[in-house]
């Protein structure tokens, strides 16, 4: 686990290593993509749920119409 790792827990602060837990349009990586242990992914996905609200992370990746 990447949290376990390196000793630190998931901040909605964090905005750099939130992104690398991000698919291409923005979604959740699951568990088993993100490599992530049970107890951090719960943490995580409340961290990025709460920077999306606080308007920090986006909820989907815009793809303009052409």
């Amino acid at each position: 686990c990447f949290f376990c790792k390196f000793n630190i827990e998931p901040n909605y602060k964090d905005l750099e290593n939130l992104e690398k837990f991000l698919t291409g349009r923005k979604k959740i990586a699951s568990r088993e993509n993100s490599n992530v242990c049970a107890k951090h992914q719960r943490m995580l996905s409340k961290q990025i749920k709460h920077a999306r609200y606080l308007a920090l992370v986006p909820y989907t990746s815009y793809q303009g119409l052409v």
